[in-house]
């Protein structure tokens, strides 16, 4: 998987597996995760499934969702 890179096609890494985490139960646009079995996370957004993907390592992915999930990001979203 050395070849796997941020800004890829996302399409290079195949149509399986892809997962929508942050989904509503409508669905709709959101970020799609896939989960690489060298634990890497790619990211891609639904509505552009072959544009580019972003590809984290498991210290970046886990240093978000951590990060997220204490409100870290909280000044990023409207008053």
């Amino acid at each position: 998987m050395n070849h796997i890179h941020n800004g890829m096609p996302a399409t290079d890494l195949g149509e399986d597996g892809w997962e929508k985490p942050w989904s509503g139960p409508n669905g709709g646009s959101c970020v799609e995760a896939k989960k690489m079995a060298d634990g890497r996370v790619a990211l891609r957004q639904s509505t552009d499934p072959t544009g580019p993907a972003l590809i984290f390592d498991a210290a970046e992915i886990r240093a978000f969702v951590n990060g997220a999930k204490a409100g870290t990001a909280d000044g990023l979203l409207d008053p």
